[in-house]
């Protein structure tokens, strides 16, 4: 594994040597009832970012609660985590999971992916974390419809910046847009949207003064907001958060929600058997206590699903966010 995180300066790379070290790792497929010896969680986006947050928590608690041998995380960025997703298809080995999200979603159709999140073995949804529209300390906003209304008038003038093209990011700049009353056919010629692979990307520009304003998941934030590096605007979740001084978007006077959420995909085309493995792994690690302290830690929702359900819950999201995606005019 470690020539996966030898590689991230090469896309090409990357995917190339991630298939062949992970290919080479998995116990399950030569015994399922042994349960897992050697696992590998694929992040597939830069360091910083919720995703990679996500898999490292799950690595760290697997490991508290012995429910692996060995847990190794690597990186794999690029195109909103469809990079990641192409690797995917191509894996052998069945003891690997990815970790997914509402911004692969949107990133499929965006990038018009070859490979779907539909081609995964869907396994467990983990977590649900509002997101927050955030600006510079030394920025003149200090209202969500100052920065909205500015956008508005100077358009490509103001550069927002947040996760992958397409991404639950990209799609809340679109809906505040949208609600303000730029038509889906304008949205492009209006909204700057400089988009990142990995949270600590976006964050960087933040606090460079290189944008205007940023759009994350809390976590990714939240520490730069307690330290007044940056100043939240506005929450996109149906309630305040505790220890960030901002409204609720609908407070503030749009009539927009939206929760991100992560979870986990395995290979398309496992057997039922390394499929239950799998599930029964991300069960047990949400009944850990080492979990919820890492969901504790990171003020993360607790959003488990699994098999299933979570298979349900994903093909109804992937069809609700093709419809966003349309109405607010990111895809055709």
């Amino acid at each position: 594994m470690g020539a996966l995180n030898r590689v991230r300066t090469s896309l090409v790379a990357v995917v190339v040597a991630a298939g062949v070290g992970l290919s080479a790792c998995g116990t399950t497929a030569d015994d399922p009832a042994a349960g897992i010896n050697r696992l590998s969680i694929v992040v597939p986006a830069d360091p910083g970012g919720g995703w990679d947050q996500t898999g490292r928590a799950a690595q760290k608690a697997m490991q508290a609660a012995d429910l692996a041998k060995s847990i190794q995380v690597s990186n794999v960025g690029g195109a909103g985590g469809t990079v990641g997703l192409a690797q995917l298809a191509n894996e052998k080995n069945p003891d690997v999971l990815m970790v997914t999200g509402l911004v692969m979603v949107g990133a499929v159709e965006t990038n018009k992916s070859k490979v779907r999140l539909e081609d995964t073995t869907p396994v467990a949804r983990l977590t649900s974390e509002d997101l927050i529209v955030v600006v510079p300390a030394s920025s003149p906003y200090q209202t969500v419809k100052e920065l909205i209304d500015d956008i508005k008038a100077k358009g490509k003038g103001v550069a927002v910046t947040g996760g992958s093209a397409g991404g639950a990011d990209h799609i809340l700049a679109g809906l505040l847009l949208k609600e303000a009353g730029v038509t889906p056919d304008k949205l492009n010629d209006t909204l700057n949207y400089v988009a990142y692979s990995g949270g600590g990307e976006s964050l960087a520009a933040l606090l460079g003064n290189k944008v205007n304003a940023g759009i994350s998941g809390i976590g990714e934030y939240a520490e730069q907001v307690k330290a007044g590096k940056v100043r939240a605007l506005a929450v996109s979740g149906a309630k305040r958060v505790e220890g960030i001084d901002a409204p609720t978007l609908r407070e503030a006077g749009y009539d927009v929600e939206l929760t991100n959420w992560r979870g986990l995909v395995a290979p398309g085309g496992i057997s039922d058997d390394e499929r239950k493995t799998l599930v029964d792994l991300a069960t047990k690690l949400h009944e850990s206590k080492e979990w919820k302290a890492e969901l504790d830690r990171a003020g993360w929702g607790d959003a488990f699903l699994a098999g299933d359900e979570f298979k349900t819950f994903l093909d109804e999201d992937i069809a609700s966010v093709q419809g966003i995606l349309r109405d607010i005019g990111l895809v055709k």
